[in-house]
């Protein structure tokens, strides 16, 4: 019979938590779970713990939550618990080999990409950004390198035309958890194969700003609308009208030639937003505005007028 596994679990964000639970539901033993600090959030900046800390606590399991995971410390801390196996999901800390040299079957890792494409933090919102037409997650084994290890299983999905960041990350996450399980279980019979990542084909997928929702309405259409769709729900994409701020959540393309500059409001029919980009033209379907209430456009517009002739950006 094959022994479970002793595994360390690191993660932090909600996207960790259905790998977190597959293991919890599996024979392997969790031995601890690394997760960040809790850190102040939302108006009243309040100190929230991570989901991963949540869902760990609720299935029983040691947390630990190191500034650094640096120190001599945490790494003598690890090394007592004597794991078979690290599995890391975006936990948002850079091991060091020492760490990584402490279980003897190494790390493994759950990211959200087709690697060596979208290394990185976003991996998620930078292929709908990049008008993908698929995705999917990877198990690698962890090396010193970001997201460079060696490939162990891969699932893929298709992205839809109507997918925002948020639809795919559940998808993606769920899938995560099944390709873990299915990766641990080869990993004890034998028959998992590594396959060493084709480093000249790599991307980057860098953590996002909030500045880079911004629309700059001189691209195509097309590009504004997955720019739209890769932003939601965060960081956002947004443009201004008169200095107020307008957060835009769904658009379609209207194919249609343009003789105005790029972010020209349109002519068009009542309760309708069509703006003219650099080829094309978008209608804007659902939108925020200073009521910081998301609206189809329109109600929106029948609080806040937009004339046409006017430019947005």
């Amino acid at each position: 019979m094959i022994r479970p596994l002793k595994i360390v679990f690191m993660g932090t964000p909600d996207f960790a938590v259905p790998p977190l639970q597959a293991l919890h539901d599996s024979p392997h033993e969790v031995l601890a779970v690394v997760t960040q600090p809790d850190r102040p959030k939302g108006r009243g900046r309040k100190l929230t713990p991570p989901p991963v800390k949540q869902t760990a606590l609720a299935c029983g399991y040691p947390v630990l939550q190191p500034e650094t995971v640096r120190t001599e410390a945490f790494h003598r801390q690890l090394a007592e618990l004597a794991p078979d196996l690290f599995v890391v999901v975006a936990f948002g800390q850079i091991l060091p080999q020492r760490l990584l040299d402490i279980p003897p079957q190494g790390a493994i890792n759950v990211h959200a990409s087709l690697l060596p494409r979208y290394r990185g933090a976003a991996p998620i919102q930078w292929a709908i950004i990049n008008g993908d037409r698929e995705t999917g997650v990877t198990t690698m084994m962890m090396d010193k390198g970001m997201d460079t290890g060696d490939i162990l299983l891969v699932e893929k999905t298709a992205i839809g035309p109507d997918d925002t960041a948020a639809d795919l990350h559940d998808r993606l996450s769920d899938m995560g958890a099944r390709t873990l399980v299915r990766t641990l279980e080869k990993l004890q019979d034998g028959s998992l194969e590594r396959t060493a990542q084709d480093h000249a084909r790599a991307t980057h997928a860098p953590m996002l700003k909030k500045k880079d929702g911004e629309i700059d309405w001189s691209m195509p259409a097309e590009r504004i609308e997955c720019l739209i769709r890769g932003m939601t729900p965060w960081p956002g994409a947004f443009t201004f009208s008169d200095g107020m701020r307008l957060k835009i959540f769904k658009a379609c393309v209207l194919e249609r030639d343009i003789s105005v500059p790029p972010g020209t409001i349109l002519e068009c029919f009542p309760g309708e937003l069509r703006v003219a980009t650099g080829h094309s033209a978008l209608a804007v379907q659902e939108i925020q505005g200073a009521s910081g209430k998301r609206l189809p456009i329109d109600d929106f517009l029948c609080g806040c007028r937009l004339p046409d002739g006017a430019c947005l950006g």
